[in-house]
């Protein structure tokens, strides 16, 4: 007999989708719309849902997995002979129309030059994304019902008492933080920093009354060197960071840990919630914590992703 638990537990399926319209949003982020027959099923539930695009090496359809529903879907992933296995990448759900069975999803394009060329370090999802025209194929994988937690892809889940909540991360975590940030409703003081390549990336988002968000144009700086300070002081005009003498520095993040979200409902007047690129992630996360003294249990971070992979 099923419990509960399993009961509640999403099956993960592939969804076969096309490319129905692109639009560049600015120089470093383009937003594909998928649509598809079956995406009236998929299981958005909560503003920075996950899911996973596969992205072929030779541009072909992947029909292989299509059939392919439940646990077993990436035992037959792994199956697949090399050369013929998708690359498989992550990202965020910025909207969904159930109703017209239409998906959109804000890719950055790491590699991509201004003129539409390929630098070096350009991974598959960037260079397919750059070139998707409409009525090209893609299979996406996610839940088949909506619910909140690890097991759906879902993260964002601040306490229901939480008074303030802060959002900070680079351009890979802007589609989850700019969802996040438009389904707020009044009531929380809220304030976002963001750090993205330039200032044409600053994006105009759809913000209800009061949330602030700041921009922060990185040009040739190291990732991270504008958003570090930029969030020791937001914390600080919030309110709800000190600076701590003498700080412990047995209180880092363990080494090896890229994610780590405090359970639902931990009781605490703010929320903090961080993701980006794994090593800045880390190190922000340590910030907030040994040195402004604001609750490990308030605080979500996430390394979306590392420096020397390709995206």
């Amino acid at each position: 007999m099923s419990t509960a638990t399993e009961t509640l537990q999403p099956t993960y399926r592939f969804f076969e989708t096309t490319v129905a319209r692109t639009e560049r949003l600015s120089p470093g982020f383009l937003r594909l719309t998928f649509t598809g027959p079956d995406l009236h099923l998929f299981g958005a539930g909560g503003d920075d849902q996950r899911f996973k695009l596969l992205i072929p090496d030779d541009g072909a359809p992947v029909t292989e997995l299509l059939s392919v529903a439940g646990p077993d879907w990436y035992a037959a992933w792994c199956a697949m002979p090399d050369g013929a296995r998708p690359h498989m990448r992550t990202y965020t759900v910025r909207a969904l129309r159930p109703e017209v069975a239409e998906m959109d999803v804000d890719v950055v394009l790491h590699g991509i030059r201004p003129d539409g060329t390929a630098a070096p370090d350009a991974g598959p999802a960037a260079l397919w994304a750059a070139a998707a025209q409409p009525g090209d194929p893609m299979v996406l994988l996610g839940p088949d019902r909506p619910g909140s937690g690890r097991m759906w892809g879902v993260e964002w889940a601040p306490p229901t008492d939480a008074d303030t909540l802060f959002l900070a991360g680079d351009e890979t975590a802007v589609p989850a933080i700019a969802a996040v940030l438009e389904s707020l409703v009044p009531g929380p003081r809220v304030v976002a920093v963001l750090e993205v390549p330039e200032v044409g990336d600053f994006l105009a988002l759809r913000l209800p009354p009061g949330v602030d968000v700041r921009w922060l144009a990185r040009g040739s700086r190291a990732r991270g060197e504008l958003l570090e300070p930029a969030v020791h002081t937001a914390l600080r005009e919030l309110g709800i960071a000190r600076d701590v003498p003498g700080a412990d520095p047995g209180e880092p993040v363990e080494e090896g840990i890229l994610w780590e979200v405090p359970e639902t409902g931990a009781h605490t007047g703010c929320y903090a919630w961080l993701a980006g690129e794994a090593g800045m992630v880390k190190g922000l996360r340590r910030r907030l914590v040994r040195d402004l003294g604001v609750p490990r249990d308030a605080v979500a971070f996430m390394g979306y992703w590392k420096v020397g992979s390709r995206g």
